[in-house]
């Protein structure tokens, strides 16, 4: 993530339809936008043309879609639309429109991703920002929760549960990467139940739905204008929305999102979580104030065995995801049962020793203090392990998340302060201390 472009489209696009809520007839034009400018919705049937960025501080509706407002200017049902753009990895982009709402098309993210297309994409001369999820996060509204823990990629699993004999429950987990989007997630298109459609048109909405741009699900079946276009279609077009609703962050995420019967409104609820949590943060470069060498994140195994010198089977840490000056780096070490030490640490009861759990914590720390140092040609010792403590055992399967905080840093000796964790939960801390001697 950190080293890529941000992007726009190389020429303008457009696509017109009639809209799944207020029925209205309308065309939209995406158009190339400068660096930094976001996704931004500009309403042409309004006087002075108002503009609505793509935030989740302007959020004014989620009922059945998610809608955007700013003063009197409104924009209705843009999650199918951002999505797309979001799958594309598109970060600048004015889309123009004639009426307050984005056509439906056939009720998936298709028409608009046959549109980027057509438009091309282009990188632009400045990096992507990025929010890279460093801790487990959630939000939790009843039977309904979606969560976001740290990984290398944005992944997203899906489950929906519903009450009803059709359709009981359907489970789907994949990367999200263009090919992925394009193929697997796109074409899933929206959805209600039979019951629902009374509901919803008492309430004003649906004002265009009907069997080519929705599925309706009744007591025996489906209603649709085609067959259904994948097994869990349902759970996929859940993940179209989620993907959607998270772009209102304004920029790409780095996580593993797990969504249980979530909706747009849990979406935005769950945005504007990690809005207070991350503010403005991204994760770009990660800058030294002491004017030594910048740490591009991540750092994966390649890059790693660069900068250490260990070696298999004593190398133990796997990945580089976040670095903050020279003040924190976090990494990961991954645990199968196949690495060397289960098989004597326990016959039968595989566990990791704690001291490989210091390892795993020296050798991450290895990774900040010798990187900002390569030009000067040191190796980094042990001289110290104080207050030492192990919290919970980690066994093959795990996810050994290490975070270290650097407590001192002169020219020949360093001291941190370094916690892992399995699943959210502390698995052990130490302080340590190492020498700089040279090579």
């Amino acid at each position: 993530m950190t080293t890529q472009k941000q992007k726009t489209i190389i020429r303008e696009a457009s696509y017109s339809g009639i809209c799944l809520h207020t029925g209205a007839y309308t065309n939209i034009t995406c158009k190339p936008a400068p660096v930094n400018t976001g996704v931004v919705f500009i309403r042409k049937d309004l006087d002075g043309s108002p503009q609505i960025k793509a935030c989740v501080e302007n959020v004014v509706d989620v009922r059945r879609g998610t809608t955007l407002g700013v003063g009197e200017a409104k924009v209705h049902t843009i999650e199918h639309l951002l999505a797309a753009l979001s799958g594309f990895g598109i970060d600048n982009v004015f889309v123009e429109m004639n009426a307050p709402e984005l056509p439906v098309g056939d009720g998936s993210s298709i028409p608009f991703v046959t549109m980027i297309k057509e438009a091309g994409i282009v990188d632009q001369d400045a990096p992507k920002d990025c929010l890279v999820v460093t801790e487990p996060i959630s939000f939790v509204d009843g039977d309904n929760s979606i969560v976001a823990l740290p990984a290398d990629e944005f992944k997203v699993s899906c489950t929906i549960s519903f009450n009803h004999k059709f359709l009981k429950s359907q489970y789907v987990a994949m990367p999200i990467t263009s090919e992925i989007f394009d193929t697997e997630i796109a074409p899933a298109r929206t959805f209600c139940f039979y019951h629902e459609v009374e509901e919803l048109m008492d309430k004003g909405l649906i004002k265009g739905g009907s069997l080519d741009n929705a599925i309706v699900i009744g007591d025996d079946g489906v209603f649709s204008k085609e067959n259904l276009r994948f097994d869990d279609e349902f759970a996929r077009h859940k993940i179209l929305d989620i993907i959607g609703d998270l772009y209102l962050l304004g920029k790409p995420i780095q996580a593993h999102i797990i969504a249980i019967k979530s909706g747009h409104a849990l979406n935005v609820k769950f945005v504007e979580r990690l809005v207070k949590k991350y503010g403005k943060k991204t994760s770009v470069l990660a800058p030294s104030v002491s004017g030594k060498k910048e740490i591009e994140v991540p750092l994966d195994i390649n890059k790693i065995k660069k900068i250490l010198p260990h070696r298999y089977p004593f190398l133990m840490v796997d990945r580089i995801i976040e670095t903050d000056n020279e003040k924190k780096i976090i990494g990961y070490k991954n645990l199968t049962v196949n690495e060397e030490f289960f098989n004597g640490h326990f016959p039968g009861n595989p566990v990791m020793p704690g001291v490989l759990q210091l390892e795993a914590m020296a050798q991450t720390a290895g990774v900040l203090m010798l990187k900002l140092r390569e030009d000067e040609k040191k190796n980094a010792y042990f001289m110290a392990i104080d207050n030492a403590k192990f919290r919970r055992t980690v066994i093959p399967g795990d996810q050994l998340r290490i975070e270290v905080s650097v407590l001192k840093m002169k020219s020949k000796i360093g001291k941190v302060h370094a916690q892992t964790f399995v699943d959210g939960e502390l698995a052990s801390e130490a302080d340590l201390t190492f020498a700089f001697v040279d090579e």
